[in-house]
């Protein structure tokens, strides 16, 4: 999509053609398009049918109300922080005291919106011309134009001490797809650390597997899921120094600490396995959770954590254990057959075996549903078969 077609979608035709796709099926779009094509320009008609696809995907991150009136690029979307997560953070900024922020790299605008909601000026900054026309378009979609000024420009030459604070989110995928080097990310995080240094608050969106040993001295980090899946992790500077923190969305659920606890020891299977949250693993607060269950883990490697009592906890999922038993398909099929199960849930932490490969060999037939755990007991190669707690823990 070119900013010229994008520029056609503005215009009256181009969003009255836009509302009428918003429940088209994309497997009838040969049939569609060439129903439109007798009535609208056929560059118009492929912009608004290639809109209305990327809104369809759009509406898991923002929710309807919102998709259906924004506007994507095709790779924005994807990239673009999901609205709980982008609502939190203005959350922490607001209660931080910071009415004006500069979102740097801001994309289509999502965390620009979610910051304006708040009620915080925002100057939205992205190099790119079609991304920056887009985060402009969703600012006036929404209401919020008066409180975004998008500007198209390099953030490295961007002027940004008239603000509170300054909100870096690099680029992380290149033309071969992600990247992993924090330094290959445009602008490079170390460039993206020197501006955060120099702001009286700052927060850089970076990927979650980013080494503990990677995070400067003098920044808090944060790692956020959403609904059990990890999306992100944060620098956050002008906060709490040396601080790690877990946030768990929705909520929030959080745990946080200047002084983390070492390992937890490990010790034999109890009745009750945990599953701690993605976040709580990246942040490396297993043995907080550890404490607070009054568990131990299973193997020293594995971040599973067993106990004998079920407790209640936001930070780790409860499965009742039923079985715990040496690593072997033949066995496990035979169980399965044994108990009707038809409905295998396989996790696996510390095991070669794929989840699709295991149904495969073992095919489970019947009625009964149950949770198999491919994983390490002691250094062995171990499955552990159980099923959620009531309360999913």
């Amino acid at each position: 999509m070119t900013p010229e077609d994008f520029a056609a979608l503005l215009t009256p035709e181009g969003r009255a053609l836009l509302d009428s796709l918003r429940d088209y099926d994309p497997a009838q779009e040969l049939a569609v398009a060439t129903r439109l094509r007798r009535e609208h320009p056929a560059g118009l008609v492929s912009a608004a049918l290639g809109q209305a696809r990327l809104r369809q995907r759009a509406v898991a991150k923002f929710g309807a109300e919102d998709a259906f009136r924004m506007y994507f690029t095709p790779g924005g979307g994807e990239m673009a922080t999901r609205a709980s997560v982008a609502a939190y953070r203005a959350e922490r900024l607001d209660a931080l005291g910071v009415r004006s922020v500069a979102d740097l790299c801001c994309g289509i605008g999502g965390d620009a919106l979610a910051l304006a909601r708040r009620g915080i000026r925002v100057l939205a900054v992205d190099l790119d011309p079609l991304t920056a026309a887009v985060a402009r378009a969703n600012a006036e979609a929404l209401g919020l134009a008066d409180l975004i000024e998008v500007r198209e420009a390099d953030v490295t030459a961007v002027d940004v001490s008239a603000y509170d604070a300054v909100f870096i989110d690099p680029a992380r995928r290149g033309g071969r797809g992600r990247i992993f080097d924090p330094e290959s990310y445009s602008p490079p995080l170390s460039w993206a650390v020197g501006a955060a240094r120099a702001a009286k608050f700052a927060a850089i969106k970076i990927a979650p597997g980013i080494p503990h040993e990677a995070v400067p001295a003098e920044a808090e980090a944060e790692w956020i899921s959403d609904h059990g899946d990890v999306k992100e992790a944060v620098l956050w500077f002008g906060t709490a120094p040396g601080t790690v923190r877990a946030t768990l969305l929705p909520g929030p659920a959080g745990l946080h600490t200047a002084d983390p606890l070492p390992d937890p020891e490990a010790g034999p299977v109890g009745h009750w396995l945990y599953e701690p949250d993605g976040a709580v693993i990246r942040a490396h607060l297993v043995a907080e959770v550890a404490e607070e269950l009054d568990g131990r883990l299973i193997d020293p490697t594995i971040a599973y954590i067993t106990a004998d009592e079920l407790r209640e906890t936001p930070y780790a999922t409860a499965y009742e254990i039923t079985d715990v038993l040496p690593f072997g398909l033949k066995k496990l099929k035979a169980l399965l057959r044994e108990r009707e199960v038809g409905i295998l849930t396989v996790k696996k932490r510390g095991s070669a075996i794929e989840p699709e490969e295991l149904r495969k060999k073992v095919k489970p037939q019947g009625p009964n549903s149950a949770t198999v755990f491919l994983t390490r007991v002691a250094g062995a190669p171990s499955m552990l078969i159980g099923h959620p707690s009531p309360g999913r823990g």
